[in-house]
């Protein structure tokens, strides 16, 4: 599903026009990037987490000329996916019987 597909499924399901979809779907990713670039980090219950790693600079080696390189530090957002949608993907292999699609 991409940003359009989703917002088509947002219209479908609410009955929101396609500008109020559209305008739902960009408040809630541009809160997400707002508060993973303040280095927070977002939880959302039985389905994932976002966080921030962050990584020191090293020397590192230019691969045509063999000089040294040095690579800055960086910040990358991360996603966890949480327990509950890990079973609801892995339902279809899953051997136990216990698990129920909401």
């Amino acid at each position: 599903m991409n940003k359009l597909e989703l917002i088509q499924a947002i219209k479908d399901r609410t009955g929101l026009t396609k500008q109020e979809s559209t305008d739902m779907v960009k408040l809630f990713f541009d809160s997400l990037t707002e508060t993973m670039v303040k280095g927070d980090r977002i939880e959302i219950r039985g389905l994932c987490s976002f966080f921030i790693k962050e990584y020191d600079g090293y020397t590192g080696r230019n691969p045509k000329t063999g000089k040294k390189v040095k690579v800055p530090g960086k910040r990358l957002p991360f996603f966890k996916p949480g327990k509950e949608l890990k079973e609801r993907v892995d339902y279809p292999n899953s051997k136990r019987s216990s698990h129920k699609l909401k």
